[in-house]
């Protein structure tokens, strides 16, 4: 398979190295972890030559022995050489049992700079507190952005007219040396059932999986729809099937712990409240949706504001839902003092649509950048302060 350099994610390593943290990389299956970590193990290894690198693959048959945390802390204190820096690196760690002891033990020895992976069932955001006792630092890794998309396909002009073609089958590269269509939906049905069937049902003992599939499809169907377990629990419940608002929302949660689907909560613009009922839930990628679900009730304008939900996490924003009296802000995103109000369009060629789009925006009374992104197929403008963008340019920016 075909490697392209990630700078935002190496950039963002080389700035821990060194730190006392455990450093830990998340994010759905597949989505390139493992290749992030032998990338900075290159990294470091040309920048310093003496460095004692100390590489652990627990899918590999040579490393089986390690699979058990006592023999993984003998192989890394035996591996350790005196007077150089040492570097662990160790990829699949969910596969060694009480991983977290050998980890913690390392960790407090202090002689080691720390980097791991694991899948996402058994190494969630929300459990690192409980697994890791020292500091820990976590760095998310998403799929593939469309700019990273083009890179791979080497793509360097005319980007709108291969747009498509990413929605499609998005950014879980491990699809991208298939050359037939139903091959490449097929590895990407395949890593989404994985982590439903292996990694969810058996981590949380789940006895039936036909409604934690219905919840991640409803989900699919309803994308940038604002979501409740209650809501989604009555129209299970109406369709046959017997569950309850709570099962349903441990499952929601499961699948957002799994970096499956990410929760937009709603952010009160005028009042710059937080607002705790109702969220909007958005795919990891969108290639998931249209592997299981084809083009069955497809609405463009949602996948659109899918992709850029997305891509404002890769770009490091905290996003929410704006509400502004009785009207809707796609995305407030924000990262330290600054803030953008985002509107997303699949078209906005007809007045009434236009008009409908650039009135929230323009109602709001703060100096924040104001974007609306849209498939204009035209170069940026200007309309009364509100910067009109062409996605597709926006994302390659």
């Amino acid at each position: 398979m075909k490697i392209i350099d990630r700078p935002q994610y190496i950039k963002r390593l080389k700035e821990l190295i060194g730190t006392p943290d455990i450093k830990i990389l998340t994010g759905i299956r597949r989505c390139g972890k493992s290749k992030l970590l032998e990338a900075l193990a290159d990294y470091i290894q040309h920048a310093n030559p003496t460095a004692n690198i100390i590489s652990i693959d627990l899918t590999r048959i040579k490393f089986e022995q390690l699979k058990e945390y006592h023999a993984l802390n003998e192989y890394v204190e035996s591996h350790y050489r005196v007077g150089v820096k040492n570097y662990l690196m160790v990829d699949e760690i969910q596969l060694c049992k009480n991983f977290e002891l050998a980890i913690n033990s390392l960790h407090a020895e202090e002689k080691y700079d720390i980097y791991i992976t694991g899948s996402n069932a058994f190494l969630l955001s929300s459990d690192l507190a409980t697994l890791f006792t020292g500091r820990y630092i976590e760095t998310q890794v998403y799929p593939f952005s469309f700019k990273e998309f083009c890179s791979y396909f080497d793509i360097d002009k005319d980007h709108r007219q291969h747009f498509d073609r990413y929605l499609k089958i998005g950014g879980l590269a491990g699809s991208y040396p298939y050359s037939n269509d139903s091959d490449k939906e097929k590895y990407i049905r395949d890593v989404y059932r994985t982590i439903l069937l292996r990694d969810l049902v058996t981590k949380y003992h789940i006895p039936n999986d036909t409604t934690l599939k219905r919840v991640g499809y409803y989900l699919m169907d309803n994308l940038s729809n604002i979501s409740s377990a209650r809501n989604i629990s009555n129209a299970l419940s109406a369709d046959g099937d017997d569950t309850n608002h709570k099962t349903i929302g441990s499952y929601i949660d499961y699948l957002c712990n799994a970096f499956v689907f990410y929760e937009a909560k709603r952010y009160d613009v005028r009042g710059k409240t937080y607002l705790q009922s109702l969220s909007k839930y958005y795919l990891a990628d969108t290639g998931i949706r249209f592997a299981e679900l084809g083009k069955r009730n497809m609405d463009w304008g949602h996948i659109l504001e899918n992709v850029v939900y997305i891509e404002l996490l890769r770009r490091g924003y905290d996003v929410y839902v704006g509400k502004l009296y009785q009207k809707e802000i796609d995305f407030v995103a924000m990262k330290g003092n600054d803030k953008i109000y985002i509107q997303v369009s699949d078209n906005i060629s007809g007045e009434s649509t236009f008009k409908r789009e650039v009135t929230p925006l323009l109602q709001i009374r703060d100096a924040y950048p104001k974007v609306l992104l849209a498939r204009t197929g035209h170069d940026e403008t200007d309309y009364e302060g509100i910067r009109i963008i062409d996605i597709p340019t926006w994302l390659i920016e």
